[in-house]
Parts: structure tokens; sequence; C-alpha cells
């Protein structure tokens, strides 16, 4: 579970980036965070993976501080950045084996979450080759092989499907519901209305820092316009806020 109380943001003094974000992502559900460019999702983002410090308010992982209790909450998620651009003079397998010694993944078990997950994703082939020679796509793949090496509970996901394939994002998509069935927690921001539609128990949307809806796609209709798209929706509800 991840819980995010009274939270701001400022990069420029007098001006919030988030403004008072209070939002409860639950066990067993998967959480789509909505919202136009420049919005907030990867400042959000950031303050939740503890890459930035909110000025006020707290962020819980688990029932973990991510300020107070760092390590202790980091150990309850995995996260992929929206930019898979790292550790690219690694070899794919030494990046998945850096990864597996940082969250004390045993031998026997890295050696068969390695296989499993970098075959579903089909670059089993190219770990031995150096991640700077990767496509924008494997990249990514390689990034989210990792995060899901030690199976963490909660998953925090930037624009994962960006830059896969069809079948590695249906893939993606249907190990997501499968987390969220075990009782876990994902949290992904995403562009792809569609998806979001079809994928999420709830969504968020944020525009200018705040919070604007939080729900289910019924509720927004019922909100909102009953026959609407999910993209009239949220143009809607993002044209009100300006």
């Amino acid at each position: 579970m991840i819980k995010i109380e009274n939270v701001s943001k400022s990069y420029v003094k007098g001006k919030k980036s988030i403004d008072d974000l209070n939002l409860e992502i639950k066990n067993g559900e998967i959480f789509g965070f909505l919202g136009p460019n420049g919005a907030g999702k990867t400042t959000t983002i950031k303050m939740i993976t503890g890459i930035l410090n909110p000025d006020e308010g707290d962020i819980l992982i688990d029932g973990k501080s991510i300020q107070k209790e760092p390590l202790e909450a980091k150990k309850n998620f995995g996260f992929v950045p929206d930019s898979p651009d790292m550790f690219l003079k690694l070899k794919g397998i030494e990046y998945l084996n850096f990864l597996a010694d940082i969250y004390e993944v045993p031998n026997e078990k890295r050696k068969e979450r390695i296989e499993i997950l970098t075959k579903k994703f089909e670059i089993y082939n190219d770990l031995n080759s150096e991640i700077q020679s990767y496509s924008h796509g494997m990249r990514q793949k390689i990034v989210i092989c990792g995060v899901l090496l030690n199976n963490p509970k909660n998953w925090i996901l930037d624009e994962p499907m960006t830059g896969l394939d069809p079948k590695s994002s249906y893939d993606l998509k249907e190990m997501m519901r499968e987390h969220a069935k075990m009782g876990n927690t994902v949290f992904f921001s995403t562009h792809i209305l569609e998806v979001a539609e079809k994928l999420c128990d709830r969504v968020g949307i944020i525009n200018k820092g705040k919070l604007v809806f939080v729900g289910t796609f019924d509720e927004m209709k019922d909100k909102f316009k009953e026959n609407a798209s999910l993209e009239q929706l949220f143009l809607e509800i993002t044209d009100d806020e300006k």
C-alpha cells in the first residue's frame, strides 16, 4: 500500500509544483496516474520513490516513511523510471546481478528469475552485450526485468509501456494484473488513455500540481459525461482546471 499525506513540493519559491496531495493506493489494485505534460506526475513519483523530498507532508510505503525510514521503505517497492538510459557500460547480465546483489536475491532464485523474465521479454540472448548497444525498447525491458527480480510488493512504474513492442507491452500488462490479483499494489503513470481504461481499477488525474479526480472510470462518467470516452472526460477535467 502507498499512502501520500498532505504532500507539497515547490521548485520556485511561491509556486507549488505539487499542492497538498493526498492519495491512498490500496493493496490488490492497479492505479493509473494521469495528467497533461508538466502536471506533476513525474515529480510525484520521484517523491514516492525518495529521489526528491517533499517540502511538506509524508509518504508511506507499507507503513514505512520514505523520509524517516528510507531503507526499509525502499525494500518494499520496485521502480521503473521514465528513462531507461542507465548503467549503459554494463552488460545486461552484469546489471541484473548488480541489482540482485543490492536486493540480496539468493543465487539460485536470481538465476531462475533472470531466465524467466528475460525470456519473457525476449532479451535472454542479449544479456552478454553492453546495455549501450540495446535499442530503447530493449533498455526498457532490462530495467523492468531488474525491478521485478526480487518481486517487490509495490510496483511503481513511470510510463512503463514506452518503447515496448506489442507483445512485451501485453506481457507486462498481464504481469501487472497477476501481481495485483495476489494482493499487491501497482501504481503507474501513463499518457495512453486506452491502457488506463482497460487496465486500471482506479485512476487519479493531476493537473497543475493538484489532484482533480480519483476514482473508477464509471465514477468519472457519473460525475462528468455519461456517454463520453475517457479521452473526452480527461480533456474536460483538465480544461476545467485552467
